[in-house]
């Protein structure tokens, strides 16, 4: 009965690799992404958990005649940030896929 330790191997090595992955994905939430838009008028910082923590608007880009200048930029900085955290979840999740042919995992 060979394919029984085999078995367990992989059973060991799948519980070894969802530590890690469970690992990395904390360590995620703890990463901070800054995006910015209008030259650094806006930034919008999120975590790797794409949670946006901070918005930051400098006091020269606020004109009350032309408020859709700013969502613009609010938008455009947080879609930025989330950009970056995306890249960054793939990058520190794909590890994890590498090799593996895991449909639906991420």
């Amino acid at each position: 009965m060979r394919g029984m330790g085999n078995m367990q191997g992989m059973m060991k090595q799948m519980q070894k690799m969802q530590k890690q992955m469970a690992q990395a994905q904390e360590e995620l939430g703890e990463k901070r992404l800054e995006g910015t838009a209008g030259g650094g008028m806006v930034t919008v910082i999120v975590s790797g958990h794409k949670e946006v923590l901070e918005v930051n608007i400098k006091e020269d880009v606020v004109d009350p005649e032309d408020i859709e200048m700013l969502q613009d930029l609010v938008l455009a900085a947080t879609n930025d940030a989330l950009k970056q955290a995306d890249e960054l979840t793939n990058s520190t999740m794909g590890q994890f896929t590498k090799g593996m042919n895991l449909p639906g995992m991420f």
